[in-house]
């Protein structure tokens, strides 16, 4: 239970706003008490700092503590009742009312098992009863407390909320273990990794703890896919320059080169209170170019780094490091069910839950991936995928592959093309580029998506994104280099430079290959007449797809498309 001494103190952990709380949390009767109890573990198991006034009010007067609190608190839940309906208590709401108007403060009620529109002939409830409200009337109380904690975290995120994984199980004790690592309150600039293998829900954690605490901060960035980013053209400038501009909210700043980007994060940083993620790191000069020192930011600034590599974490010094575990029994069953069943396993399934989740290490990913995959499945399909001779042998990749190989051929394709060349990419560009190689894109990307081989993301300003694991990505390209490990030319798909390179110089491109992707703007040498069945072709912020029967910058198809990578 939250405790204060001094209500009236600036809490060691409030916004920028001048709020000591977060939420002041109240309830009136005894029938609510459990309830708010379990709401206020919640809020704070999400990290947002919830003041319980745990003193009931009865039908005296309302307290100086609890105005004193209530006008410190960003957001106020008041939990009505029947009992409280009938309180003589409700002739102090209008004080309630007043100090909502004065302080732009924003109440919140919730109707425990009471109907608010029962409510509107008492005069103090006429108002409380038409404000933005949640009723709870009957049903399962933790789905309620659930969207409670959900709506309120992003009201107080304010626009920062990140998507996450449908299936949030177990992340409360992982995200309240990382708020306390975090120290929010120490006005020092801290730094946290967050470490584990691949698959493990690194990004998952960060993006939830970045959710429930960015409103304490005055700027915020979140850079995903640190790894991948920085090995494009001219990468490491552009996540200077997005850092930059997310946090300044100044989207014209325009950053050069590495070294006036580490020197502007500096100097316009420096003073800033600020939330940075730096998400998949793989190299310690990722770290050095976006957040070499501390001093680079204000007071109070925390930094959060995910990687699968804690040499890195050593290497840049940072001592608070975060060990992300395994899902327990319960947790991976409960995930794993929720993507095979939609819910709880039932008859003969549920043994067999059980020894499913044997299989995935209580990896999230992997549960996902394999509980997705025997949705719908009869028993039979599940023993044969769980008692296969390598069932005992079991590799990550295994996993997937099966996944993979369940897929109809057309489906298969999407899934190379996307993890070859367009993961990450706007989903309404990927849909077109595969439309004009042939396939019915929206079935493609539906089905992928069941199969939680790429997730859909919706970010702000930019829109629906696809996007995909890195051990899945890996798992499609080496589907694709196994396709001819010696010779590229026999491959389907080419990405890699030194692959294209080699086609190109001695002339090995074959009609096996469907799709390439070169880093320059334009080729300095040309290909083979032989790939008759190449489909897209991706050269610097241009991509041609179609039946591209022979492609020397100067001859193509009729139906060739054009397209600006986006």
């Amino acid at each position: 239970m939250a405790s204060m001494t001094n209500p009236g103190a600036s809490s060691s952990s409030s916004s920028t706003h001048s709020y000591a709380y977060d939420v002041f949390l109240s309830y009136n009767s005894e029938d609510t008490s459990a309830f708010t109890c379990h709401l206020h573990s919640a809020l704070c198991g999400m990290g947002i700092n919830t003041y319980l006034h745990e003193e009931l009010v009865r039908e005296e007067e309302i307290s100086a503590i609890f105005l004193q609190v209530f006008e410190l608190s960003k957001i106020s839940l008041i939990v009505f009742s029947e009992t409280l309906a009938s309180s003589t208590w409700l002739d102090q709401l209008g004080e309630i009312i007043q100090c909502r108007k004065s302080k732009q403060q924003l109440v919140l009620p919730i109707f425990y098992k009471v109907d608010p529109t029962n409510l509107r002939d008492h005069s103090a409830l006429s108002n409380i009863a038409n404000l933005s409200r949640w009723c709870f009337l009957d049903g399962y109380a933790s789905q309620f407390i659930h969207m409670l904690v959900t709506d309120i975290s992003s009201t107080l995120c304010n626009g920062t909320s990140l998507d996450m994984a449908m299936y949030k199980v177990g992340m409360g004790p992982r995200r309240r273990d990382m708020c306390n690592l975090l120290n929010i309150g120490e006005n020092s600039v801290q730094v946290v990794g967050i470490w584990g293998i691949g698959g493990i829900g690194k990004t998952t954690i960060a993006k939830s703890v970045y959710s429930s605490i960015a409103h304490r901060f005055e700027g915020t960035c979140f850079l995903a896919n640190l790894r991948e980013k920085s090995m494009l053209d001219e990468g490491l400038v552009q996540l200077q320059e997005t850092l930059l501009t997310d946090i300044l909210e100044d989207k014209s700043l325009r950053v050069t080169n590495v070294e006036e980007g580490m020197q502007l994060i500096e100097e316009k940083l420096s003073q800033k209170r600020v939330l940075l993620v730096l998400d998949d790191v793989n190299q310690l000069n990722q770290l050095d170019k976006l957040a070499q020192r501390s001093t680079w930011f204000g007071s109070g600034s925390r930094i959060i780094i995910t990687t699968r590599d804690r040499h890195l974490l050593n290497a840049h010094q940072v001592e608070t490091i975060y060990k992300v575990k395994e899902l327990n029994h319960d947790e991976a069953l409960e995930l794993f069910s929720w993507h095979a069943f939609r819910g709880q396993p039932f008859g003969d399934y549920a043994e067999m839950a059980v020894n499913a989740i044997e299989y995935a290490y209580g990896l999230p990913l992997l549960l996902t991936v394999l509980g997705s995959h025997l949705r719908g499945r009869s028993i039979d399909e599940w023993k044969e995928t769980l008692h296969s001779k390598r069932a005992h042998y079991i590799e990550f990749e295994y996993v997937l592959r099966r996944s993979y190989d369940a897929l109809d051929d057309t489906v298969k394709i999407a899934f190379l093309d996307i993890a070859c060349f367009f993961k990450g990419k706007k989903m309404k560009y990927v849909q077109q580029i595969l439309e004009d190689s042939g396939l019915d894109s929206r079935i493609a990307i539906q089905t992928l998506a069941e199969k939680a081989l790429i997730t859909i993301q919706n970010q702000p300003l930019v829109g629906k994104i696809i996007s995909m694991h890195d051990l899945i990505e890996e798992m499609g390209r080496d589907i694709v280099h196994q396709e001819s490990p010696n010779e590229p030319g026999e491959r389907s798909r080419l990405w890699w430079h030194e692959d294209v390179d080699y086609v190109q110089t001695f002339n090995t491109g074959t009609d096996k290959i469907r799709g390439i992707k070169v880093n320059c703007a334009r080729p300095n040498k040309g290909f083979s007449n032989n790939m008759k069945n190449l489909k897209c072709f991706i050269s610097g912020d241009v991509c041609l797809s179609g039946d591209i029967l022979r492609f020397g910058l100067s001859r193509t198809s009729s139906r060739l498309c054009h397209h600006t990578v986006d």
